[in-house]
């Protein structure tokens, strides 16, 4: 798999048609496994803990599509820089990756790349592994 270009150009153009200083200044652009693209803007809010993530509102869009497994994504600012997503969106990501398959597009040095879900969330806990075993 490659770096999606059109996801990173997608959520660039996002940001250039939605940014809005104090409220929209983070974009998101994902591609589900069908090949769908879905972009989300992040959601500012006055009290900084009910804000939500660009990534939270790209996936919320794909699900309320029906078509939520994600195979690329990516998140941009304001002027265009790819973000690393935060670590409950790593978490969102992963639940919405079937196997741990989903990748996430990053910039390094060289460019855009792109590194498996599973990489950036090692270890990752899960309830189904710990089952309640108290009686009563």
């Amino acid at each position: 798999m490659s770096v999606d270009y059109e996801l990173i150009q997608a959520a660039r153009q996002l940001m250039e048609k939605r940014y809005a200083e104090g409220k929209h200044h983070m974009g998101c652009a994902l591609r589900s496994k069908s090949g769908n693209i879905y972009l989300g803007i992040h959601i500012e809010a006055s009290v900084g803990r009910i804000s939500l993530c660009s990534e939270s509102v790209a996936i919320g869009t794909a699900a309320t599509a029906g078509d939520a497994e994600i195979e690329q994504i990516v998140a941009v600012t304001e002027s265009g820089d790819i973000v690393p997503p935060c670590g409950m969106c790593r978490e969102l990501i992963y639940d919405y990756s079937q196997n741990a398959s989903s990748v996430i597009i990053l910039s390094g040095p060289q460019g855009p790349y792109i590194v498996p879900i599973k990489e950036l969330l090692p270890n990752r806990y899960e309830s189904s592994k710990y089952p309640n075993r108290r009686k009563g």
